[in-house]
């Protein structure tokens, strides 16, 4: 296996085309297979992305590449990885992995056994912004921390719709597209695991049946972190923001809970205020060389399958709590609730 890698996309989907088409060939992979549910949407997929080889049979995409990257339906995650890795091809694979805790050990314990690479893409702890925060936080710049807040209400575009606010048998609903990412951003930052979370959601009219399009909720972290996240697909004039404040100062970062290299980290401390410097690098870019690495034998993901388990054992948990009114504890080992219930 060399590092110019093969990939095939599962999944005609709008953030391959918007961001990981391009994150691909630009860090020296080549796409060569698409596949879709629908042999029209293929064919034209990859005539106006450049793809040779539209399909609608993952066994024939699978005998032409070296890795995938799963970007279909949250639903059927759990089948696409199972039978790419056993066919020997690495897969990185968008969150969450799948409607349980127990598929997605499924899949990282059958990739394991396959000898391939898994990795979850959870694009923002590849931002700048976070890498910054976490550094700053591990050279003990805030002191200990006490608080982190997460603002990540923001307006799902029309294109977007769709199934994310009317399928819940596809995963549907803002928790797993977004508070998901929330908690993996979380434990990136603060190099901390969650151990319970309380939550409430909302169904404010653009999602459709028991669908929530928005949350509000608090995690409790092994340290003792108390974190805050807001999540929304209906707030179109909000900012987003990733705040942690801690004993001798705060990290207050702004714009930041995005798919674009933006956002800036201010330090405030007794001694005053400071703007982080931050790598403005492309976050799929740097998500896919990580990926790229980690196949040649060089470290690991930026966000392995066990940080995917872990970011859905939060949402099912998030979910869990919201529906029966407790605080419910977060884990990534034995939780079998099915997220979409």
């Amino acid at each position: 296996m060399t590092t110019t890698l093969r990939w095939g996309l599962l999944g005609a989907s709008t953030i391959a085309r918007e961001w990981m088409i391009d994150a691909i060939r630009s860090t020296g992979g080549d796409v060569v297979s698409v596949m879709s549910s629908d042999q029209d949407r293929a064919a034209a997929y990859a005539e106006a992305n450049r793809i040779p080889h539209p399909t609608t049979d993952l066994d024939a995409l699978l005998g032409e590449v070296d890795a995938v990257y799963v970007s279909t339906t949250n639903e059927l995650h759990h089948d696409q990885v199972l039978r790419s890795a056993r066919a020997g091809k690495h897969v990185l694979c968008e969150k969450p992995l799948a409607l349980t805790v127990g598929e997605a050990r499924d899949m990282v314990d059958a990739c394991r056994a396959a000898g391939v690479v898994l990795g979850t893409n959870h694009h923002l702890r590849n931002a700048g912004t976070h890498r910054a925060m976490r550094e700053a936080i591990a050279a003990g710049r805030i002191g200990r921390p006490l608080f982190a807040r997460v603002f990540h209400a923001v307006y799902l575009p029309p294109h977007l719709q769709g199934w994310r606010l009317t399928s819940p048998g596809a995963g549907a609903g803002v928790v797993l597209d977004i508070t998901v990412h929330d908690a993996d951003t979380l434990r990136f930052v603060l190099a901390d695991d969650p151990v319970e979370v309380t939550a409430l959601t909302q169904s404010a009219g653009l999602s459709q049946g028991d669908v929530e399009d928005g949350a509000i909720g608090a995690i409790r972290f092994r340290s003792g972190v108390l974190a805050q996240f807001h999540d929304a697909f209906t707030t179109a004039h909000a900012r987003t923001g990733f705040e942690v404040h801690g004993t001798d100062g705060s990290l207050i970062g702004t714009d930041c809970m995005t798919q674009r290299a933006i956002g800036d980290v201010l330090l405030r401390t007794a001694s005053g205020e400071e703007l982080l410097p931050i790598d403005r690098s492309n976050l799929y870019e740097r998500s896919v060389a990580r990926f790229t690495a980690a196949v040649a034998g060089d470290g690991e993901p930026a966000a392995t399958g066990e940080d995917g388990i872990w970011s859905l054992a939060v949402a099912a948990a998030a979910l869990e709590s919201a529906r029966t009114s407790r605080v419910v504890a977060i884990d990534p080992v034995q939780s079998t609730t099915k997220v979409s219930q």
